[in-house]
């Protein structure tokens, strides 16, 4: 496997673990915004990881939506998913200006849909989660 893909497949599991370990703390104790973030995170750098998969270049951006559809144009699957939301995740929820706090339900939602879709990018990149290892 290419160094570069596995770096940013590395990354993206390093960001759902980050989410993942939030998660195993009360409803009253979880970092939730912390969560959201971790989860878009993942979920941006699968979607960089398929473009790179594929050969494409990459653009600055956090903006799921678009990576999504450039993804689509690829593969048409990545059109079952659902990422508007989560655009907000990436940085505004990190700052005081659009204070918002989610709610534990919403944390865990991203997080489920940031999980369903690591499996479904390594499934369509014929990767083995156990095989994404920086040595």
């Amino acid at each position: 496997m290419d160094l570069y893909l596995t770096k940013w497949l590395f990354k993206a599991l390093e960001d759902l673990r980050s989410a993942q370990h939030e998660l195993k703390y009360g409803d009253d104790e979880m970092v939730t915004s912390s969560i959201c973030f971790h989860s878009q995170q993942c979920i941006e750098k699968l979607l960089k990881a398929f473009l790179i998969y594929h050969g494409q270049e990459l653009r600055k951006t956090h903006n799921l939506v678009f990576l999504q559809t450039e993804c689509s144009n690829i593969d048409s699957d990545f059109d079952n998913f659902e990422f508007e939301d989560f655009n907000y995740y990436s940085v505004d929820i990190r700052y005081p200006d659009e204070f918002y706090i989610p709610e534990p339900e919403e944390a865990k939602k991203s997080f489920y849909l940031a999980d369903h879709f690591k499996n479904f990018v390594l499934a369509k990149l014929g990767i083995l989660e156990e095989d994404i290892k920086i040595q």
